[in-house]
């Protein structure tokens, strides 16, 4: 419920706080810090429940969203433009202005269209039949590690991003993101822990191109006051078949083979990325390299 009202929300206030060129180093400076956390996250919440118990976790867990809470309030966002009266606020209103904008934009209805399915695969794949077939191949601490070195290529990315720029930030994103389809398709042909390491490591890189990409061609090309309400479209589009995968993937692995479901499942993955490149509007998107031009005259 949080992540539903956020993700809209920050989609918004980035390109307000931060100079249009600037847009893909705030967003790998987001990505870092949220990546960063999410990896010593765990370790400090099992450091609590051992040393003061798990209700205490809990309570310095509620405790740093107030942190977060206090830390939004401080950002200082430009006033926003009155409306007339005919213009007033409704949600059904705002509802279908972004609807309109979220269709009109074929970049992103396209892309959209391709991660409702892209992220139920994932969904299904690697956090459903990934940790069942690890247990019965590489074992519960290996798979692990293969985690692990998914989120360590998250982080990476995000440095690696600071510096350097995507001209084309959706095409590189589309091709970044086939990269998550290697450890599924590994963790289905052959699965050997030191190769699945190393491919989770491409895969958490790969999927933070894609993010990093997504949000600055977002935060650059949809105005700003259309930005929330097309994300919010955005995430149901891209989330809303997720359980859907989870709980289809467990029969499909009872009628065939697991491994065999896996493969497939990463050759799909694949294919309907690159599909998406067929769209030139995906493809030849670019980024913004200038600053915007501003009218000097009296």
């Amino acid at each position: 419920t949080v992540s539903a009202f956020t993700f809209p929300a920050v989609q918004g206030i980035v390109p307000q706080v931060v100079p249009t060129t600037h847009i893909q180093q705030a967003n790998a400076m987001l990505a870092f810090s949220r990546n960063g956390l999410a990896m010593i996250g765990p370790a400090i919440g099992t450091l609590l429940v051992v040393t003061v118990g798990s209700g205490w976790a809990v309570l310095v867990d509620a405790f740093t969203w107030l942190i977060a809470a206090a830390f939004m309030a401080k950002v200082k966002l430009p006033a926003a433009m009155a409306r007339s009266p005919i213009e007033a606020p409704s949600m059904w209103g705002d509802l279908r202005d972004g609807w309109s904008a979220f269709v009109s934009l074929t970049w992103v209805w396209v892309v959209v269209l391709a991660f409702g399915l892209l992220n139920a695969i994932h969904a299904g794949a690697w956090f459903t039949l990934g940790p069942v077939i690890a247990k019965d191949t590489i074992g519960i601490q290996a798979w692990g590690w293969v985690l692990g070195a998914e989120a360590a290529g998250l982080l990476v990315m995000t440095i690696v991003m600071m510096r350097w720029r995507l001209r084309y930030p959706v095409r590189a994103g589309m091709l970044g993101i086939t990269a998550l389809a290697s450890p599924i398709l590994v963790l289905g042909v052959h699965p050997t822990v030191l190769p699945l390491i190393m491919l989770a490591f491409v895969s958490g890189c790969g999927s933070e191109i894609f993010s990093i990409g997504w949000q600055t061609a977002y935060h650059q090309h949809i105005p700003n006051e259309l930005l929330s309400r097309v994300a919010s479209y955005d995430a149901l589009g891209s989330f809303v078949a997720i359980p859907i995968g989870t709980l289809v993937y467990g029969p499909l692995a009872g009628v065939f083979s697991a491994r065999d479901v896996l493969v497939v499942s990463g050759v799909v993955y694949v294919v309907i990325a690159l599909v998406t490149l067929l769209s030139e509007s995906v493809r030849n998107l670019p980024a913004v390299v200038h600053p915007e031009p501003t009218d000097s005259s009296a």
